[in-house]
């Protein structure tokens, strides 16, 4: 068995890899044996038509496909593995020989890493990020963590204000004609959240428990669902309960009962420095997008359609994968938006693109400043890692095998690479 290659124009490259003929006679044996159950003849028991009746009654190819497949799917892999390439596509497999007695030969075109033309690091000027922590910051803190030991009290003497969570029933029409997933019946919606179309929760502000009414929205011209963009629309409500929240009064009994502080003016200090911790780790990372951004737009390489396409599956299959935990899958999500999976490679192209020369000038800089990752390195992102999900270290180490020991040692130059861009970069 043998692989050789060829390398094209637009960083793409030609595989071509050999099978000796005997191994693909085998396959065809193999695929005879996992089929013969399915052919009938007269004269003979089912499943023990001779395999040369059969290649005789339907010619010598009746099995190459499935073999071909068979061999491909075995071989594919394994032969890439030496070859002097850094493949980043799917392979676009043809045939080139397949016959009886004969080597299988087929060919398997890929896109491969292209080059990187670095820009100038030094010409990197990004906006300086605001790390302050002001007062109101520290309140609106304060306030979302009251609001984690609130309580609810069903409110009947008054009209829905914002803020207030309601339970309505709804079904929603465009022309007088009700549309597939306009219909809810005792559905939670707090108002002001902004969750629903815009419009449509300030309608129910100043309505009574008990109410019907017609909320009347316009959909936006960029909504999901393309026979709804832009239409205007007219949903039937009542509505059925309203709940108020009640938040805890902040003062020293409560925060002595509730937190690892005594006094209102030590909880507060704790909260303010716990936000200016999260500002400046929210203000390095932004430091570091931005310069990344900056330099890749400074910078030069030649993206392969084949790597981008690539990149676009792996990125819908990920939703696909995140649909899954939400008890969906990617089709279902499809048809309820009026999408096919095209057109959703169309919407994460740009992030595609963007994705990936992201990727590549961080990687060329790795290679460019020759960043190595040590053992005191993963040591110490491990630790995080038993840190952030409450394991032993050990026991981190044991779940790990060596492809994900790679995978780390390799974020962890990746994140090297960052930094350092980051540090060239003169903040405006």
């Amino acid at each position: 068995m043998s692989a050789t290659f060829e390398k094209l124009e637009g960083n793409m490259a030609d595989i071509t890899i050999t099978v000796p003929a005997e191994d693909f006679k085998k396959a065809c044996v193999d695929v005879y044996n996992k089929s013969k159950g399915k052919f009938q003849f007269d004269g003979f028991r089912k499943g023990k038509v001779p395999m040369a009746f059969i290649e005789k009654t339907y010619g010598p190819a009746v099995f190459y496909e499935d073999a071909a497949n068979d061999l491909i799917n075995k071989t594919y892999f394994n032969e890439i593995k030496d070859l002097d390439l850094d493949i980043v596509s799917n392979p676009d497999i043809s045939v080139s020989q397949i016959e009886k007695g004969k080597d299988f030969i087929y060919k398997a075109k890929v896109a491969t890493k292209p080059p990187v033309e670095l820009g100038d690091m030094s010409a990197i000027e990004i906006e300086k990020v605001d790390t302050e922590v002001t007062d109101e910051d520290v309140e609106k803190e304060i306030e979302r963590r009251l609001k984690e030991n609130s309580s609810k009290k069903e409110v009947t003497d008054r009209a829905a204000k914002d803020g207030d969570e309601t339970m309505i029933n709804f079904e929603g029409f465009v022309d007088e004609v009700a549309f597939e997933g306009g219909k809810g019946e005792n559905y939670p919606l707090v108002l002001g959240s902004g969750s629903f179309i815009p419009g449509f929760e300030e309608q129910i502000v100043g309505h009574n428990v008990g109410d019907s009414f017609d909320v009347n929205v316009t959909f936006p011209e960029d909504y999901q669902a393309e026979n709804l963009a832009g239409k205007a629309a007219v949903f039937k409500c009542d509505l059925l309960a309203i709940k108020e929240t009640i938040l805890p009064e902040l003062d020293d009994e409560y925060v002595s009962d509730t937190t690892d502080f005594e006094t209102v003016d030590e909880f507060k200090a704790d909260v303010r420095k716990t936000l200016e911790e999260r500002k400046a780790e929210t203000a390095k990372r932004q430091k570091e997008d931005r310069a990344v951004e900056k330099l890749v737009e400074l910078s030069k390489m030649e993206l392969p359609d084949a790597m981008i396409a690539y990149q676009q599956d792996k990125m819908i299959d990920n939703f696909g994968q995140q649909l899954m935990y939400q008890g969906m899958n990617l089709q279902q999500y499809l048809n309820m938006t009026g999408q096919t999976r095209d057109d959703m490679r169309d919407q994460v192209k740009p992030e595609a693109e963007k994705q990936i020369k992201k990727s590549l000038v961080v990687e060329a800089v790795a290679d460019a400043q020759g960043f190595e990752v040590t053992e005191e390195d993963k040591a110490a992102e491990i630790e995080k890692l038993a840190k952030q999900y409450q394991m032993e270290v050990d026991k981190i180490k044991e779940i790990m095998g060596d492809e994900q020991m790679e995978a780390l040692a390799l974020d962890i130059k990746m994140q090297k690479a960052v930094e350092y861009i980051a540090s060239q970069a003169k903040e405006v």
